[in-house]
């Protein structure tokens, strides 16, 4: 789930019974951790890996607050992890991931679907029947086609740029489908590897088996479109309702409002709890004022869920810490080498051996609102993670000037080299790492300039290698985030040289390596997790060994919870974000 992100699921209830008492948190700390059971009272950490503040009340204004706007609104385009949780709100998949807190999370559940699909002894053919009643925002019925049509689009990378391209690699490796909006069929629907032989029926039939292929159908980009409501470019400004909430209405970078979908009917969906009437989205580009508002009340929650800031981190854990959770996140935060600005292998290695570890850590605020230093790029809680493996001897803490010296000898720029790092305009606290990284290559001679990007137009600036390459972006400061809980949901788009897109690029340092795609090709189609495990294990040596990346931390967040906030609890299947459809507010 990207950056960003990015990266997400959940869904389901049956937090609390009717006659469970509504409490409120409270400003002050009511306890060192807030366990009181899964539906503890509010209190610090009340909400990690348990539910607080249960109920079932309907009703009121669920507010969120941004720093940062979505990607893209488009279910097909979407990618930051905020997205994928808030998408929920609006759009529906065949099959979801359970509303739960912590690990329970990931399980996936029917949606759409009466059940999680039916799959053949090969893992070849998976076949679903949609539920009855299932409808769009006009009450007309969601058919097998609609859900068709919306895989379909994601071939369309030159119209919608973005999004995750799982389903297109699982089902067309050659790419011989050229997307809807190229599709010569009468019905555009010309995708062969997807049947809709009646409307209640649809079937996938895969090229070779894919371990993973149930969690990409629990994606946002597995969601239903329908043909008449599609505005090819500009749907993500407008959506077409699936869920329990519809679009009222939307100003790109200042606010946004769902209301209730009134042709949702909830007895097709036992994943979301659709509580309050409306949920409102306010953007600002000051993130201590959105970090000042939230501690006064005025909104609910951070929707990008990066953690409140230095300046207003100390009052929040000193005044208000019931209202305070910190959880360990999916995420890790690195810097990445694009290899058409910076080819040579020694120079990177000289960057990576020449960056203050702690210093880094500090900058992203230390080991609590930080995370702890990362030495690979793999999250621990993936099968094949080994957070101890430490090629660089990153875990040290301080930089190796001696092996970064004699790197930049071998890469024939004994006094240094020149080159830019990239950096989303609104996220201070990844300004604040750029910096830090900056000073500490200024050592050993590396004079790296900072370029401020608009995060905004991420797909089509750091996600546009022409436009990394014409920029001269040596390094790309990022976070990732696992698409689902594999190596593959983490890795792939990272490091899988057949992900390098033109625009929506997530292979920053596009990595084409025979190796690691063979080894990639081995693993999906391991049934065994453990054995797919020690496959991702070697990737990630493979990818150690390039030099690509430089991870900062395994990322933690102390996040905001508002008073008026019920049924509040993070998911690992979002990477330690809140489940989003499952928030209620005292009114």
């Amino acid at each position: 789930m990207m950056s960003s992100q990015r990266r997400r699921i959940a869904a389901g209830a049956l937090l609390a019974a009717a006659t469970m008492v509504v409490t409120t948190a409270c400003g002050g700390d009511t306890g060192t951790d807030g366990d009181k059971g899964k539906t503890g009272a509010a209190g610090f950490n009340a909400a990690v890996n348990k539910v607080a503040n249960a109920s079932d009340k309907k009703g009121g204004e669920l507010k969120f607050i941004g720093s940062q706007e979505a990607d893209s609104w488009d279910p097909q385009r979407g990618y930051y992890g905020f997205v994928w949780d808030f998408a929920r709100y609006y759009t529906r998949q065949l099959v979801t991931f359970k509303a739960e807190p912590g690990a329970a999370s990931t399980e996936l559940v029917p949606d759409l679907a009466t059940d999680a699909g039916k799959v053949s002894a090969d893992g070849l053919t998976y076949t679903f029947t949609l539920k009855d009643g299932v409808t769009w925002e006009d009450g007309k019925p969601i058919t097998s086609k609609d859900i068709k049509y919306g895989i379909e689009r994601i071939w369309a990378q030159d119209v919608i740029s973005g999004g995750p391209i799982y389903l297109q690699q699982v089902l067309d490796p050659k790419n011989e489908y050229k997307g809807p909006y190229k599709d010569t069929t009468p019905d555009k629907l010309g995708l062969k590897a997807i049947e809709t032989p009646d409307d209640k029926t649809i079937i996938f039939k895969l090229p070779v088996a894919n371990g993973d292929f149930l969690q990409m159908l629990a994606m946002p980009a597995a969601s239903p479109v329908r043909q008449d409501k599609d505005t090819k470019a500009k749907y993500g400004l407008k959506p077409f309702s699936s869920g329990p909430y519809k679009w009222e209405s939307y100003t790109p970078n200042k606010s946004m409002k769902l209301v209730r979908n009134d042709k949702w009917d909830a007895k097709t969906d036992t994943i979301r709890k659709a509580l309050p009437d409306k949920i409102s989205v306010t953007f600002t580009t000051n993130a201590d004022d959105m970090d000042n508002r939230l501690i006064e009340g005025e909104y609910d929650l951070d929707l990008n869920a990066t953690g409140i800031g230095s300046a207003a981190r100390q009052k929040a854990l000193q005044q208000h810490k019931g209202n305070v959770d910190n959880p360990q996140t999916g995420f890790i935060r690195y810097a990445v080498f694009p290899q058409t600005v910076i080819p040579n292998i020694e120079c990177r290695k000289a960057i990576i051996y020449a960056a203050d570890s702690k210093s880094l850590q500090t900058a992203r605020g230390g080991p609590q609102a930080g995370g702890d230093i990362a030495s690979n790029m793999l999250p621990p809680a993936i099968k094949g993670a080994d957070p101890k493996a430490d090629p660089y001897g990153k875990l040290a803490g301080a930089p190796d000037v001696a092996k970064a010296k004699e790197a930049l000898k071998k890469c024939g720029k004994p006094n240094g080299f020149k080159t830019t790092i990239a950096v989303r305009n609104n996220k201070k606290i990844e300004i604040a790492t750029a910096e830090s990284l900056q000073q500490s290559l200024l050592k050993v001679g590396i004079d790296a300039q900072i370029d401020l990007f608009d995060g905004a137009q991420t797909s089509g600036i750091i996600g546009s290698p022409k436009v990394v390459k014409d920029k001269g972006y040596g390094i790309i400061i990022m976070g990732w985030g696992a698409d689902f809980p594999s190596g593959q949901g983490f890795l792939q788009p990272l490091v899988d040289g057949r992900f390098i897109l033109p625009s929506g690029n997530n292979n920053f340092s596009e990595l084409n390596d025979k190796a690691v795609n063979g080894l990639f090709d081995q693993a999906l189609k391991e049934t065994d997790p453990d054995k797919a495990g020690e496959l991702y294990k070697q990737i990630n040596t493979k990818v150690s060994e390039a030099a690509v990346y430089l991870p900062f931390t395994h990322e933690k967040n102390i996040i905001w919870r508002s008073s008026r906030l019920t049924n509040v609890y993070t998911a690992d299947a979002y990477n330690g974000r809140y489940d989003y459809a499952s928030l209620g507010v005292v009114k």
